[in-house]
C-alpha cells in the first residue's frame, strides 16, 4: 500500500490542485480501478473531497467513471501528457542516443532516472540483456529508493538534511529488515564519495550499477547499467563501472552543450 502523505496548507499554493494531483498520484500499476475509499485511503483525503475533485477529473477527461462498480480509471489524455513530456524533453533527446549505443555495445540494460517524493522513476530504458530476464522494466515505472543502485545514489547525491527526511521514512517503512538496508545505504553513499558509483542486487540474478549526474539547474539525474548474471558483484563492477563513468562523462557534456544552448 502507497504512503500516505500529509497535507500541508501553503498559502501561494493551490489546494485544489495539490489534491487533484494527488488522486492521479493515487492510480499505480496492479490498480486499474479504484473507488472512493481507496482513492481516500492512498491519499489521506476525506471521502467527500474525493468524491467531488474526481467528478471534476472526469469532467476535464483526467479520469474515466465506471457507474457500474463506482469506481474510477485514468483516462486516456493521462497518456498523451506522458508521450508529450518524452517526445519533446531535449534531455531524452539528447542522452537516449548514448544509452542505446553502450547497451547495444555492452549488451546490458541502461536507465536513466529521477527521484520522485521517495521513489525513483525511469525517464528512459533500454532493455538489452545478455540473457532473458523475467523483469521488464519502461519509462515511467517506479522502484524503491531504498533497495536500489538508483536510489541509493541519489542518496549520495542528496542534500543532509533530504537525506536524513527519506532515512527516517525508510526506518518507519522497514522496521524489520532497517539495520541492514541502513548499513547498505550507507555502504552505498561511501562508494559514491570514493568511486562516484554504488552497486545493489535487490532483484534475484540482477547486479546493477548506479552514479548521480551533477548540473546546476537541473534534477538530480541518476544513470544505471544492469544485466542478469550470475556473476558476484565485485565481478560486475570490474565489467561495468569503467563504461558507466564514461557514459556519466558524455551524458554531462551533452547536458551542459544543452544548457550552453539556452544562454
Amino acid at each position: 500500500m502507497p504512503t500516505r502523505r500529509t497535507h500541508f496548507e501553503e498559502p501561494t499554493l493551490n489546494r485544489s490542485l495539490q489534491r487533484g494531483i494527488e488522486i492521479l498520484r493515487a492510480f499505480r500499476p496492479g490498480a486499474d480501478l479504484l473507488g472512493n475509499s481507496d482513492i481516500a485511503e492512498r491519499t489521506g483525503l476525506s471521502r467527500a473531497t474525493v468524491s467531488r475533485l474526481c467528478q471534476t477529473l472526469v469532467e476535464a477527461g483526467m479520469l474515466d467513471h465506471d457507474r457500474r462498480l463506482r469506481a474510477y480509471r485514468l483516462a486516456a489524455p493521462v497518456l498523451s501528457l506522458a508521450h508529450a513530456m518524452r517526445a519533446g524533453s531535449p534531455v531524452l533527446n539528447a542522452v537516449a542516443p548514448l544509452m542505446q549505443a553502450l547497451a547495444e555495445k555492452l549488451r546490458i540494460n541502461v536507465g536513466l532516472a529521477v527521484a520522485d517524493r521517495d521513489e525513483m522513476v525511469y525517464l528512459e530504458s533500454v532493455r538489452y540483456n545478455r540473457r532473458v530476464s523475467l523483469r521488464n522494466v519502461v519509462a515511467g515505472q517506479r522502484v524503491p529508493m531504498e533497495l536500489t543502485s538508483l536510489g541509493r545514489a541519489y542518496l549520495a547525491a542528496a542534500g543532509a538534511s533530504r537525506r536524513r527526511e527519506l532515512m527516517a521514512l525508510f526506518r518507519e517503512r522497514r522496521k524489520d529488515g532497517w539495520s541492514e538496508i541502513r548499513s547498505e545505504i550507507q555502504s552505498a553513499i561511501k562508494s559514491v564519495e570514493e568511486r562516484g558509483y554504488c552497486s545493489a542486487s535487490w532483484q534475484p540474478e540482477v547486479v546493477a550499477l548506479a552514479m548521480p549526474v551533477l548540473l546546476e539547474g537541473r534534477p538530480i539525474y541518476v544513470l544505471n547499467v544492469s544485466v542478469a548474471t550470475k556473476a558476484s558483484v565485485s565481478e560486475t563492477e570490474a565489467l561495468l563501472a569503467g563504461p558507466l563513468l564514461e557514459l556519466s562523462t558524455n551524458v554531462k557534456a551533452a547536458l551542459e552543450a544543452l544548457e550552453a544552448q539556452r544562454e
